[in-house]
């Protein structure tokens, strides 16, 4: 059965909120087990699932509520705050759901059978494809399968050989989760609890109508958000999760600060040390303005699509580049909060080194790479040919 979701943009931010905090418990729960077993448990995809939380990026005509950016980067920002594997898996499952906007009717008919929501993964790296009567043959290993484990359905990006060796054109290829090959090499250091296997498949057929073109990004269903482009689909995803974990790090090195003290001899309460009112001063107020640039430029982005126009090169550059300061900051108010909870934050049971080694990894996605700040200034300086996703 679909459920109903508000269409006033105030009201969806409250339910989707509300929803997080329905399932906080659950979530916070599951965060060990989670790293033991190298992907999200049985119990957190299940709050997930029945909380409503993955229609966050859903066609309305699928059940979903087609939420503004504004509102994904807060929510993403909540789950990643209780537990940022959690966060990340959450979050990627929820965009690739916005893979269903773009999909032709002979996919969603399966795909949304019965009336269930199916669970997305996917990546957007290059394997390639073969045209072929009926669809394509295609062929490909893919990383970062972020869900996977948990996915009904994984998507893998593909470059099509065009005959007589032209360019070649750009697709999304849906699979059933249960027909590709997942590698099992998730042994990290950070986001141990996201289940991001490499999966692939060799010489696979796929339908036709189980494809999108990733050039155009043309979609068949649902309003402006679906004209938003890659990066916007994806900057509240990565904003979002680095914003939050950064947020749970500084609060958690505050409580801390309560009672910590430190020094040989004469031992000072953490929170009286000058040297750390600063730091925690200046990182409280530099994540306050990387999060106010990344809601500045997709409320930007969101009124772009909603006067029916499509964002430029130039705001999509803008929307990675913002994302990547945001991250940046992130990392590093999370690395201090880190060397202040000293020898306490190197606990495996302390969210301080947890928070700290997922970063780590999130901070690693190309999405994310300092690149993003060449291609800012490409733009700044009018230079032509600007590929927001190169």
């Amino acid at each position: 059965m679909k459920q109903q979701f508000p269409t006033d943009r105030h009201e969806q931010r409250r339910v989707f909120l509300a929803a997080v905090d329905s399932i906080r418990d659950i979530l916070a729960a599951n965060a060990d087990e989670a790293e033991a077993l190298r992907t999200l448990p049985p119990a957190a995809v299940t709050a997930l699932r029945e909380s409503g939380l993955f229609a966050l990026m859903l066609p309305t005509e699928l059940g979903g509520a087609e939420t503004d950016p504004m509102t994904q980067l807060e929510v993403f920002e909540a789950v990643s705050f209780i537990d940022p594997a959690t966060g990340w898996s959450y979050a990627i499952g929820a965009s690739a759901l916005s893979f269903s906007a773009y999909l032709p009717n002979a996919a969603i008919a399966r795909m949304f059978a019965g009336g269930r929501t199916p669970i997305f993964a996917g990546a957007i790296m290059p394997g390639r494809a073969v045209p072929v009567e009926g669809g394509y043959r295609v062929t490909g290993r893919w990383s970062w399968g972020s869900g996977i484990r948990h996915a009904d359905w994984v998507g893998g990006h593909v470059l099509v050989e065009q005959p007589g060796g032209g360019p070649p054109t750009s697709l999304m290829a849906m699979l059933p989760t249960a027909e590709v090959e997942i590698h099992d090499m998730w042994h990290v250091a950070g986001l141990k609890g996201t289940g991001s296997c490499d999966y692939a498949v060799t010489d696979h057929f796929v339908p036709a109508g189980f494809t999108f073109d990733l050039q155009a990004f043309h979609p068949q269903r649902g309003g402006p958000l679906y004209r938003i482009g890659l990066p916007g689909l994806l900057q509240s995803v990565h904003a979002g999760f680095a914003l939050g974990v950064g947020r749970r790090a500084l609060d958690a090195i505050i409580e801390l600060a309560r009672t910590k003290r430190r020094g040989y001899g004469k031992q000072t309460p953490l929170a009286e040390r000058a040297v750390f009112q600063r730091v925690i001063g200046e990182s409280d107020l530099r994540l306050r303005a990387a999060r106010g640039l990344v809601l500045e430029i997709l409320e930007k982005a969101w009124s772009t699509v909603c006067a029916d126009r499509k964002p430029d090169a130039r705001l999509h550059v803008e929307m990675r580049s913002a994302t990547t300061l945001a991250t940046e900051v992130a990392l590093d108010v999370t690395t201090q909060a880190f060397r202040y909870g000293g020898g306490t934050a190197i606990h495996l049971h302390n969210i301080l080194q947890r928070c700290l080694r997922d970063l780590q990894v999130g901070a690693a996605h190309l999405m994310v790479s300092d690149s993003t700040y060449e291609l800012h200034g490409q733009c700044l300086l009018g230079l032509p040919g600007v590929n927001p996703m190169g």
